[in-house]
Order: C-alpha cells, then structure tokens, then sequence
C-alpha cells in the first residue's frame, strides 16, 4: 500500500500565518502540523509516500522530512499548482500508485487514541473496495456527512449540506483499493470547481464496497485547519502528552518500534534534539 499526504492547501482560512509559512509546517504545540498525518502512515505500516505540496514550498520541506531516511521509509514530492479538491491528490499521484492500493490523509488532519492501531489494522487489511472513518461531531453542516441504515451500513453522503442527516462526518484519512483510479479519472468537478473526495466514496458506496467505521466516542480527531482549532490542537495534544507520558504522532518512535531504524540512528536523532522535550523523550525509548 502506498501513502498521499495532500499538504498543498494555501491555508487562506489562518492568513496572514500561512502567508510566509505552509500550513503544514506550521507547529502543534511541539512538532510540525505535517508529522500528524505523517504517523498515521507509519502507524499504518506505509513505508512509500508522497507528499503533494504547493508551488515553491519544496526547500521548506525537504529540510524538514527529506528523502524519509530518517524515518526509514521512501517520501516523494509531487506539486499542486492549482487547487482543484482533495480527489485531484489521486490523479497527481497516479503513477507513484501505480496498480498498488492507497493511502490518503489531509496534511491538517490530527488522530489519536490508544486504540487507532487496531482502526489502522482493519483498514489496511480490507484487500478490497475503500475503508474510511465515521466520527460524531456536534455541528457536522462543514464536512462530509455520512447516513447509515439501521444495520450500521453507509446509504448516503453529502458534502456540507445544510440539513444533515446524521452526526457522522468522514474525517480526512481515506483507504481505498486500486480502482479508486479509474473512479478519480472520472469525476467531474462539483459546482465549486473541484474534484470532491465525497463523490469518490458515493461511488463506492454505490458499488456496495464502502466500510465506513465508526470511532469511539473517546477518539480525537482534530482538524487544524483555522486559528481555533490550531490553538485547540495544540492544547489537547499537550494535555494528552502530559497526562499520559507518551508523545502524540512521533515518526521516529513508530520507526524505530516497527523496525525501519536501529536504536543508534534513534539515540543519534535524540542528540540532535537534545536540548528539547523532543529529543529527551527518544531518549528514554
């Protein structure tokens, strides 16, 4: 399976911030927005990735992540020069996919729970069709709202519509099987001229190859996408953190517990980040 980071958004809605800076490598309380979704690959064992990013913005990124060496894995670029939805990563993409099955998580999304492994297994293993998640929001009218009958099945979706139907939105991370490829070439764009990942899973759910799971109630799922809910991310992942001992989304921690680097490239890249929290808790691994 391979992994797409879409971190190409301009960030309008945290200007004047995102206008020196990418929205992605903007901080978290204590890491780059862009580790978040970053983990959540790792976690899911994808080791090949490519981060879609803005025109100009490859330096910034390349400083930070690199060729993925020090994670282990093998991380891409590929460049958005425009705009035109969150389905448009897949057909950028499309030759890095290949005829493997994929991967996609929005750049400014954040996850979390003890139990996100077990979410991340299921996923993976679905061999067929597309898994994504369902998580309950108070006020879902800004996302992707998904239906379910009552035998727990996804019969509708719609994208931020006024009257919803259930609590249940798709938050940004996305498994689908390789014929989202020939689903992606032929989508039009919807009336706000873009490529709608929403209209990608009402195909599958058409087909009757859609899983949705539910998240627990407990799961955080933080879209860090405008000043409050940066702001807030930041707060729960420090609270999180400080309550539990255990760092949120840290690459070289899942790296070095799966296996892709040693113990002495782990201690090396604690010596580099000796002097902050960061680099003493790798230390301690």
């Amino acid at each position: 399976m391979k992994g797409i980071i879409l971190a190409a958004g301009k960030g309008s809605r945290l200007y004047p911030m995102t206008r020196p800076v990418c929205k992605p490598l903007l901080p978290v309380y204590d890491k780059p927005m862009i580790y978040y979704p970053l983990a959540a690959l790792l976690q899911a064992g994808i080791r090949d990735i490519l981060i879609i990013i803005p025109p100009g913005e490859e330096g910034p990124f390349y400083r930070l992540l690199g060729s993925g060496g020090r994670f282990g894995v093998n991380i891409t670029y590929e460049v958005q020069e425009v705009a035109r939805g969150i389905a448009d990563a897949l057909l950028i993409g499309s030759q890095f996919i290949g005829d493997d099955s994929v991967c996609l998580v929005l750049g400014d999304n954040i996850f979390y729970s003890p139990n996100f492994q077990d979410c991340l297994d299921r996923a993976v293993q679905q061999k067929s069709g597309a898994c994504v998640f369902g998580y309950y929001v108070d006020d879902p009218r800004a996302f992707g709202v998904v239906e379910f009958d009552g035998q727990g099945r996804a019969i509708s979706i719609e994208e931020k519509p006024r009257y919803p139907k259930s609590n249940y939105i798709i938050p940004g991370l996305y498994f689908y099987d390789n014929s989202v490829m020939e689903i992606a070439r032929g989508l039009k764009p919807s009336a706000r001229g873009e490529l709608e990942i929403t209209d990608v899973n009402i195909e599958y759910m058409k087909r009757g190859q859609l899983h949705v799971e539910k998240l627990d109630r407990d799961f955080v799922w933080l879209d860090a996408g405008t000043a409050d809910n940066l702001l807030e991310s930041a707060q729960v992942v420090r609270r999180v953190q400080d309550e539990t001992g255990r760092y949120i989304a840290c690459p070289e921690e899942i790296a070095y517990a799966r296996g892709y680097i040693s113990r002495q490239t782990l201690l090396r890249h604690a010596a580099d980040l000796s002097k902050t929290l960061y680099g003493r808790y790798l230390e301690c691994l």
